[in-house]
């Protein structure tokens, strides 16, 4: 069955102990999108280095207009839960929106 980009962390040992899920990641890839999203800096961090270099391509050509895809993201990674923004962007390597 096809997954979609989502990648199962059923068996985290910190759910066990009842302490709730958190990302190490999120917060500061949320930062950098919104702040300085211009530079993909929010891409490199998440270690999308592709991804970044496109990025950046597309902020020269557009003169800057592209940059309003890292804020939209940004906001994106604001709004997921911890556990659902790990499945998708730091396990499942999912590069875009």
């Amino acid at each position: 069955m096809e997954n979609y980009g989502y990648t199962k962390t059923e068996n985290n040992p910190n759910q066990q102990n009842g302490i709730p899920y958190r990302s190490e990641k999120k917060i500061p890839a949320a930062i950098l999108g919104i702040l300085v999203g211009w530079l993909a800096l929010n891409k490199f961090y998440l270690g999308y280095t592709k991804e970044g270099i496109i990025q950046i391509i597309l902020n020269i050509v557009t003169l800057g207009a592209a940059s309003i895809i890292p804020f939209i993201e940004g906001i994106l990674y604001l709004f997921m839960n911890d556990k659902q923004f790990d499945d998708t962007y730091v396990y499942g390597r999912k590069g875009w929106l």
